[in-house]
């Protein structure tokens, strides 16, 4: 059009005319390139700077800031899986506890480590927003990992060992470790919810090329997690179990420190999203005005549900969400009746608004999706617990002097991440988009799928290794060998192929509880999704001691007794393997159910 611009002017009527259409055509296509332009500047998702201003997008967020986040994941995880991966040998021979005890107390605390997140979920949310509330937490999480380096090195909080290796700990040695342990979980929790959204912030959603950057940055994510396992089931492990225990907890001291300072370190380039108020209360809003309306009708044309007339939502911090046909009963929140308003303005307890009514909806449908990861989590801690248990019985021997610790074993679960990441993104996905005309090659929930499919193996070949162990043992009468003539390295698939599980099933549910989770309650929904990995520990606990009450009856040595030489330890993972299937075909119905939340103005045929 801008080709007619300074052309000679025709001298007939109809020619004047031409070059007069021209020129305001080609006017109008400035201006709406300068439009374009202006809004281009800054994000559309609402997201701000450090200065609460609209960020704007050339100088904020994308690739730009993840390094900042990656490199703080990376060192908190080296930190957190420095304590975890070896805690179950630390609390057997440091603080005298038994195989059972041992056990019991690393999932607790594991657990404990997954429950956290609810509470800074909710306070990020709320009121802090994600950059401060896991600025705020990583300060108790720095608090924790000292005094924890304290009571493994200082005399007085180091528990004494006589001639023969067993320590002997006093009361206030061992409630000042455990103080320092929970304080660490106190600290993640702030950290493990906010984390992977607020990477997933610097991303905008408007932005088709940063969406699509969006779903590499969650295998990225895990793949900056898994070095820092990486460095902590290799290089931790073997100080911890060779220098010293102040040394193996300092070390990850100091990491967590250097965690903070990366994370601050990109403080002007991240996008941060504004706190949208306390979720809890929109649900409690959308629970009491239903029931208040519970013998209203709710019409037939979804139109006259109220929502806001603007085009920003009521939620801070959110787009406004389509209605959806499922869970009609909440419809009734956002019906209008005479009695909604207090004079002239409305009653949020009376009447809400769809948007409202959606959030609510898809927490409840998220619900069953999760609770389907509590018995992959269940399989997925045994790396921490019994695993490391039946690799104490094993040939330690790598070469003929030098002896691997069992516990650095998980070291081949993170190396089967940080091979199948980059396999699964590079190639994996471009392979699958060819069949499935998918844009990331497999759903979320298919991708899900696939690994609860692997998890199911990874507990037969553990079932397996475990029998043949057992029959070397009662062939050749090693029932008091401390270890027995068989390497450790017979573990390796079972590590290897639950790593290549969590590319499928893990990452999957990260991205998934992030795209289905209402815009304000990012946070809160990614504490649910880390909710079952703490259920998916005190399962495992809980499975545990009812198998030893029950498998220790009449003066039996039971499934897993101190020497698991005497007992079955197979029949344990044989026990998850079975419950794995169950899980996997209620993941397929519940899957099958699921509806995905519709943002106004969104593709219809966008399926995450």
């Amino acid at each position: 059009m801008h080709k007619y611009v300074g052309e000679p002017l025709f001298l007939d009527a109809k020619g004047v005319v031409l070059e007069s259409l021209c020129s305001i055509s080609a006017t109008r296509e400035r201006e709406r390139e300068g439009t374009m332009g202006e809004d281009d500047t800054y994000t559309k998702d609402g997201t701000t700077d450090f200065h609460n201003h609209p960020a704007i997008k050339k100088k904020t967020g994308t690739w730009k800031a993840c390094p900042y986040i990656l490199g703080n994941e990376c060192c908190e995880r080296l930190a957190y899986y420095g304590i975890n991966t070896n805690l179950v040998n630390y609390l057997k021979f440091q603080l005298n506890q038994s195989s059972v005890e041992a056990v019991s107390n690393v999932t607790n605390w594991s657990g404990t480590c997954y429950v956290t997140p609810l509470i800074g979920a909710f306070l990020a949310d709320a009121y802090l927003g994600r950059y401060w509330t896991i600025a705020t937490f990583s300060i108790i999480y720095v608090f924790g990992m000292t005094l924890l380096t304290l009571s493994a090195s200082l005399p007085g909080l180091k528990p004494l060992c006589d001639a023969k290796n067993v320590c002997h700990p006093t009361g206030p040695q061992t409630g000042v470790f455990y103080v320092g342990l929970y304080l660490i979980a106190l600290g993640t929790g702030g950290i493990k919810p906010c984390v992977s959204p607020f990477g997933a912030d610097q991303f905008d959603d408007s932005d088709e090329a940063e969406k699509k950057s969006k779903s590499s940055f969650f295998n990225w994510f895990y793949f900056s997690i898994n070095i820092g396992a990486l460095v902590a089931s290799t290089v931790l492990v073997w100080v911890q179990t060779n220098v010293g225990w102040g040394w193996g907890f300092g070390i990850p001291a100091v990491a967590m420190v250097v965690a903070v300072v990366s994370f601050f370190s990109g403080t002007r380039l991240y996008r941060n999203q504004r706190p949208g108020g306390s979720p809890l209360t929109r649900i409690l809003q959308v629970l009491v005005a239903s029931f208040r309306k519970v013998w209203v009708h709710v019409p037939d044309n979804e139109s006259l549900l109220y929502e806001t007339a603007e085009e920003e939502s009521v939620v801070k911090g959110s787009r406004k969400l389509d209605h959806t046909k499922q869970l009609s009963f909440f419809d009734k929140a956002a019906v209008e009746t005479q009695s909604d308003g207090i004079k002239g303005s409305i009653d949020p307890w009376r009447l809400c608004t769809v948007t409202q009514v959606e959030e609510l909806k898809s927490i409840i449908r998220l619900l069953p999706i999760l609770a389907t990861g509590i018995i992959f989590t269940t399989v997925y801690s045994q790396m921490g617990t019994l695993f490391v248990l039946q690799g104490n019985t094993m040939d330690l021997h790598m070469g003929s002097n030098f002896e691997i610790p069992s516990a650095s074993l998980s070291l081949f679960d993170t190396v089967s991440v940080i091979f199948w990441v980059p396999v699964y993104d590079g190639i994996m996905v471009p392979f699958a988009r060819k069949f499935t005309g998918h844009k990331n090659g497999f759903t979320q929930l298919q991708r899900i799928a696939i690994g609860l499919v692997i998890s199911i193996f990874a507990m037969l070949i553990a079932g397996t290794l475990e029998l043949v162990r057992l029959k070397m043992v009662r062939e050749h009468n090693f029932y008091e060998l401390k270890h027995i003539p068989m390497s450790v390295f017979w573990q390796v698939p079972q590590y290897f192929i639950i790593g290549c599980a969590e590319v499928f099933t893990f990452i999957g549910q990260l991205e998934f509880f992030y795209e289905q989770a209402p815009d304000a309650m990012r946070s809160l929904c990614s504490a649910l999704s880390l909710a079952t990995v703490a259920l998916g520990n005190y399962m495992s606990t809980l499975l545990v001691n009812v198998v030893t009450d029950l498998s220790t009856k009449n003066g039996k040595a039971g499934w897993i007794p101190d020497n698991l030489n005497y007992g079955h330890l197979d029949y344990f993972f044989w026990l998850l393997a079975v419950l794995s299937v169950v899980n996997l075909g209620f993941y397929m119905l519940v899957a099958k159910w699921y509806t995905y939340k519709k943002p106004v103005g969104a593709s219809a045929n966008t399926t995450p």
